[in-house]
């Protein structure tokens, strides 16, 4: 191979980067909706050039060192000899590399545990095969609904055209306003789940008996799909995440209805008492 070609292959291996680089996010992470999300995505992206420019840099070595030190052109083996700068240099370069890597890294981690000041407390709780949410501080408080797939069960037996939301829509969406900082606590009822929506950066388990939490802050409305993302039984591919966020004054009087849902249920089950 010429060096002619090991430029090529180089040129090919960029291009093909770069095309990567403009993919949509079924190829891709999901796009990022909030500060977390983003700092993944930026550190993921990070990582990917670092991984690039090292390959380039060692198979670039390795291809013109084969290629301009062959026997044919009459060069003979070298005879290394212990290097104690040399030794220090390629382990200093790697250490160095990876602090580049950890630093941001742990900062994001540190940042995602912090849970602390939230506007708005809403429990997940995870059950074969659906999801329960209870408000439990803020606006909605009192607030609990149970969230379950409503995917048509012809589509699923491909009786009808599959939706655009295939598998990934429910009955009661999980309802926040944008712009605040939402904790999110998650339990479970039977076995672990965990609560997952990309866009937020959000992925925690669910485990009985146990109580773990995190939090986002969505930075514009729309809905947000997720799932759940631990091994959970038979039907675990069909318990969605979806997450509907409002501005502050559509929220607002999707809490008072809901509120009001609540209390008309309650006084009828009172009467009926």
């Amino acid at each position: 191979m010429s060096s002619k070609s090991v430029a090529a292959l180089v040129g090919s291996i960029t291009l093909a980067f770069y095309s990567g680089m403009a993919f949509s996010s079924k190829y891709n992470f999901q796009e990022p909706q909030s500060v977390i999300a983003r700092d993944i995505y930026d550190q993921h992206i990070m990582l990917l050039w670092i991984c690039l420019a090292i390959f380039i840099a060692v198979f670039g070595v390795m291809f013109y060192s084969i290629l301009k030190h062959r026997k044919s052109l009459g060069y003979k083996a070298a005879n290394f000899h212990h290097s104690t700068a040399v030794e220090i240099i390629w382990t200093t370069i790697p250490v160095l590399i990876l602090i580049a890597m950890a630093w941001p890294a742990t900062k994001t981690v540190i940042a995602m545990k912090d849970t602390s000041e939230p506007d708005i407390t809403i429990k997940a709780t995870g059950y074969q095969w659906l999801w329960g949410y209870d408000y439990l501080q803020g606006e909605g408080e009192g607030i609990s609904f149970y969230s379950k797939l409503s995917t048509p069960p012809a589509q699923m037996r491909n009786k009808e055209p599959k939706g655009e939301n295939y598998l990934l829509e429910v009955d009661n969406n999980l309802v926040v306003p944008v712009g605040k900082k939402i904790r999110i606590i998650t339990t479970a009822n039977d076995v672990i789940h965990a609560w997952w929506v990309p866009a937020f950066g959000v992925k925690q388990d669910a485990i009985p008996g146990f109580i773990r939490d995190a939090w986002f802050t969505a930075e514009k409305p729309g809905i947000y799909r997720g799932n759940c993302a631990e091994l959970c039984g038979k039907d675990h591919g069909y318990m969605p995440i979806v997450v509907e966020v409002m501005e502050q004054d559509k929220y607002a009087e999707w809490v008072a209805e809901k509120k009001k849902a609540t209390a008309g249920v309650v006084t009828t089950a009172a009467v009926e008492n």
